[in-house]
C-alpha cells in the first residue's frame, strides 16, 4: 500500500471520498479552487469524522487518522505532482470538468491513473482533455460517498485495462464494490435510478397516488428487497412467467411504457422460469433452493428488525 491519491474537488463528494481514501492507509492530497478552500475543506471533513466516531459510524481514532493523511494542497498542480491516482470530484459541467482534467493530466506523473467522479458526463468525452486518456476513466461514487459502498467503475474504449485493476483494488482497499460497467450515457446506476423516478413523478402526474404513499410503496415492498438481492434475482425468485404475465397486462394498458424485455420472454421460451426451473436469469440449482429460502428469510427479518430499531426517517410530505 504506497499510492498517494489526490481527490481534485473538495465538496460533499470529493471530500467523502478523501475520508474513505485516507482511512485505507493512504496519504491523500485535497485540492480545490484555492488553497484556503482546500484547507477549509480539511477541517470540515475532520470535524464530520469527529462526529462519525461519535456516533459509531467511523472506529475509534478515525478523525485523528484522517488529519494525520490528508493535506489540504496549494493548487491543483501541486495536489497530483506526486500522485499515484487522481480522483476528479468537480461540479458537473463539461467546461469545468474538461479544464481540470487538462490541468491534472499536465500536472500529474505519466503513469499516474486518472479518475473522474462524473454521473452523467461520457467517459470518453471527458477523456479528450486528458493527456494519455489510457490511464484515464470513469470513478463514479455514490452520494454519500463515505457511507455507499458501490463504486461505478467506467473505461472507455481507449482505457488500458491495467488503469481499472488499479482502481478497483484500490476500491477494495477501501470496503468499497468497485463494479467494471461500460461508457454508455447514464451509466447503469442513474438509467435504473431515473427510470424508477420517472415512473413515480408519472404516477403522481396521474393522480394515481400521493408521493407519500408512493415512497411508503417503494421502500416496504421491493425496495425492502433490494439491499440483498438485485432485480434479477427477484425475478428469479418471484418466477419469470409471473413477471411475463405482469408485463402483458401492464403492456395492455400502457403499451408506450411497458413492453415485455425480449431476454425475459427468450427464457420463459426455454422454461427457465427462475428459481423453481433451477435457472432464469441466474442458475440456482435444486440444492441451493433451501439455502436461498433460509437466507431471504433471515435477511427480511433482520431488515425488519433494524427499521424498527431506526424509528420512520425524519422526512415530511
Amino acid at each position: 500500500m504506497t499510492e498517494q491519491v489526490a481527490v481534485v474537488g473538495s465538496g460533499y463528494m470529493g471530500g467523502g471520498i478523501a475520508q474513505v481514501i485516507a482511512l485505507s492507509g493512504r496519504r491523500v492530497a485535497l485540492a480545490d479552487v484555492s488553497a484556503e478552500q482546500a484547507s477549509n475543506s480539511r477541517e470540515r471533513i475532520i470535524r464530520e469524522a469527529a462526529d462519525f466516531e461519535r456516533r459509531s459510524l467511523f472506529p475509534v481514532g478515525a478523525s485523528e487518522r484522517i488529519a494525520e493523511r490528508v493535506t489540504a494542497a496549494a493548487s491543483i498542480e501541486d495536489a497530483v505532482t506526486d500522485a499515484d491516482i487522481v480522483e476528479e470530484a468537480v461540479p458537473e459541467i463539461p467546461s469545468v470538468k474538461h479544464e481540470t482534467l487538462r490541468r491534472i493530466a499536465a500536472a500529474a506523473p505519466a503513469a499516474a491513473v486518472i479518475g473522474s467522479n462524473t454521473s452523467t458526463i461520457s467517459i470518453a468525452a471527458l477523456a479528450e482533455a486528458v493527456h494519455g486518456p489510457e490511464r484515464f476513466l470513469g470513478v463514479h461514487f455514490s452520494n454519500p460517498a463515505t457511507f455507499i459502498p458501490g463504486v461505478e467503475v467506467i473505461p472507455h474504449e481507449g482505457t488500458d485495462p491495467s488503469a481499472v485493476a488499479r482502481v478497483t483494488a484500490l476500491l477494495a482497499e477501501c470496503g468499497k464494490v468497485g463494479v467494471e460497467i461500460p461508457d454508455v450515457t447514464g451509466f447503469v446506476l442513474n438509467r435504473l435510478q431515473y427510470a424508477l423516478f420517472t415512473e413515480a413523478a408519472r404516477l403522481v402526474d396521474e393522480g394515481v397516488a400521493s408521493p407519500e404513499a408512493i415512497d411508503t410503496i417503494a421502500r416496504t415492498t421491493f425496495g425492502f428487497r433490494l439491499p440483498f438481492f438485485g432485480p434479477f434475482a427477484i425475478a428469479d425468485i418471484a418466477g419469470l412467467d409471473v413477471y411475463r404475465f405482469c408485463y402483458q397486462s401492464l403492456g395492455e394498458a400502457y403499451p408506450e411504457r411497458f413492453a415485455e424485455p425480449a431476454s425475459l420472454r427468450e427464457h420463459v421460451d426455454r422454461g427457465e422460469l427462475g428459481v423453481k426451473s433451477g435457472r432464469g436469469f441466474l442458475a440456482t440449482p435444486p440444492e441451493q433452493i433451501a439455502a436461498l429460502t433460509e437466507y431471504r428469510d433471515r435477511a427480511y427479518t433482520r431488515m425488519a428488525q433494524l427499521l424498527d430499531e431506526l424509528g420512520p426517517a425524519p422526512v415530511r410530505y
